[in-house]
C-alpha cells in the first residue's frame, strides 16, 4: 500500500439510501477510495448511515496482508517526533484490531509505547475512565487502568495520545475520550494524534482542543447527508450492554483491554493449512488481535486466508452487506451479533476464536458455517 496520494483531484462519491442521500467528496487519498471503503445503512435511528471499510477484517472479509499494510500506512503517517511514553488508544469494537496494528508498527521504532483499547465488556478490576460515542449503537465505552506495573506507569506517564479508530466522521468521539482522560487525571499530555482510515471530520479536533491536536489519515474528505424527514426510522436491537455476561472475562489473560507493550502470537500455535485452503479466520466481538496473528500466520503457511469478525451493530442488507448472519453473543449477554458477507459453503475451513469458552459460541453460528471454535488459552 503506498503511502503518497491515490489522487490529488477532489471525487465524489454518493449512495441513496432509505433514509437519505450520502455524498462524500474526497479531497485526499492514499489508495483508490473505492478500494478503501463503501456504504452501508445503519439500523439505527441516531445515525442512518455506515462507512463501511475494506481493509479493515470486520464487515467485509479481507486478506491479512492487506490490512497489516494498512495499519502500516497509517502508523507511518503518525508524527516521529512525539514526546514519549505514547499511549495508543483503539476504538472498541470496531478499531480494536486496527489499534493494535498501528501500535504494532509504530512499536517497531519506539520503545516507549503502550497500547490499550476501549471496551463494552467489563473485566471486574479497576476501570480508569469512561466515555460516549453519541452516534452509536453502543454508546457507552470503558477503559481499564492496567494491571501490570509497568505497562501502567507509562500509561500514567504518557506524553502522548495517538487516537485509533476506523474512521472520524464528527471527531466527537475523540474528543469526548480526550477530555475523559483529563479528567481521570491523565494531564500529562502535551500531544495529541488521531489516526483514522477515513477522517471526514474536517479537523474538528483540533479545532475543538487546540494546535496540539493533528489528524492523520489514509483518505480525508468531508461528507453530507440530506435526510429524508419522512421516511421510517429503523427498530434497532438492543445492543448496547456495558456489563459482565454469564461467561466472565478474565482480567490476568485479557489482551488489549489492560493495556499491551508487546506483540505475541500466541492462538492455535499447532494448527496446519494446505497450500491454497480457503480460510476464514473470525475474531469474535472485542477479541480480534490474536485471531488477526493467526490468520497472518496461516497466509505466510500458503493459505488462501481471509479475517473478519462478528460485531454487535446491526447493519441492514443493500449496499457493500450481502450476506447477514444473526445469532446470539458469546459472552452470555443476551444480545444479537451478527456476521457479515460471509455465506455458508464460502469457504474451506471456518474457524472461529474465542476468548470465551467454546460452549459460550452459539451453535447456530457454528453449524451455519461448519465452523471449529478455537478458544484462547493464553
Amino acid at each position: 500500500m503506498s503511502s503518497g496520494n491515490f489522487k490529488t483531484e477532489p471525487k465524489v462519491l454518493h449512495a441513496n439510501l432509505k433514509r437519505g442521500r450520502l455524498e462524500v467528496e474526497v479531497n485526499a487519498s492514499t489508495v483508490d477510495p473505492q478500494a478503501l471503503f463503501d456504504f452501508a445503512e445503519r439500523r439505527n435511528p441516531k445515525r442512518a448511515f455506515l462507512f463501511v471499510s475494506r481493509v479493515l477484517g470486520r464487515h467485509i472479509p479481507a486478506r491479512p496482508s492487506l490490512m497489516a499494510a494498512s495499519f502500516n500506512t497509517l502508523a507511518a503517517k503518525i508524527p516521529a517526533d512525539l514526546p514519549g511514553p505514547v499511549l495508543v488508544i483503539g476504538m472498541a469494537e470496531t478499531a480494536v484490531g486496527l489499534g493494535a496494528g498501528v501500535h504494532r508498527a509504530l512499536s517497531h521504532t519506539r520503545d516507549d509505547s503502550v497500547y490499550l483499547c476501549s471496551s463494552r465488556h467489563p473485566t471486574g478490576s479497576e476501570l480508569f475512565a469512561r466515555f460516549e460515542e453519541e452516534h452509536s449503537h453502543a454508546s457507552s465505552h470503558l477503559l481499564h487502568l492496567p494491571q501490570n506495573a509497568q505497562t501502567r506507569a507509562m500509561m500514567l506517564n504518557a506524553r502522548s495520545l495517538v487516537l485509533v479508530d476506523d474512521e472520524a466522521s464528527t471527531g466527537n468521539t475523540f474528543i469526548n475520550l480526550s477530555r475523559a482522560l483529563a479528567e481521570a487525571g491523565l494531564n500529562s499530555i502535551e500531544r495529541i494524534v488521531t489516526a483514522t482510515l477515513t477522517d471526514w471530520s474536517q479537523d474538528a479536533v483540533r479545532k475543538a482542543m487546540g494546535n496540539h491536536v493533528s489528524s492523520v489519515s489514509l483518505l480525508d474528505g468531508r461528507y453530507t447527508f440530506a435526510e429524508d424527514c419522512a421516511a421510517e426510522l429503523p427498530d434497532m436491537p438492543e445492543v448496547g450492554s456495558v456489563a459482565q455476561g454469564d461467561w466472565a472475562l478474565d482480567a490476568s489473560r485479557d489482551w488489549g483491554r489492560m493495556g499491551v507493550r508487546e506483540h505475541f502470537d500466541t492462538l492455535a500455535p499447532d494448527l496446519q493449512v494446505a497450500p491454497g485452503e480457503r480460510v476464514l479466520v473470525v475474531g469474535t466481538s472485542e477479541f480480534v488481535w490474536r485471531p488477526f496473528l493467526l490468520a497472518e500466520r496461516l497466509e505466510r503457511a500458503g493459505a488462501d486466508v481471509r479475517f473478519s469478525s462478528t460485531s454487535r451493530s446491526p447493519i441492514a442488507l443493500g449496499h457493500c452487506i450481502d450476506h447477514a448472519l444473526s445469532f446470539s453473543d458469546n459472552y452470555g449477554l443476551g444480545i444479537p451479533n451478527f456476521l457479515y458477507n460471509v455465506a455458508p459453503g464460502q469457504f474451506d475451513r471456518v474457524l472461529i476464536c474465542s476468548e470465551t469458552p467454546a460452549a459460550a459460541v452459539d451453535l447456530a453460528l457454528v453449524s451455519a458455517l461448519n465452523a471449529q471454535v478455537i478458544v484462547d488459552e493464553q
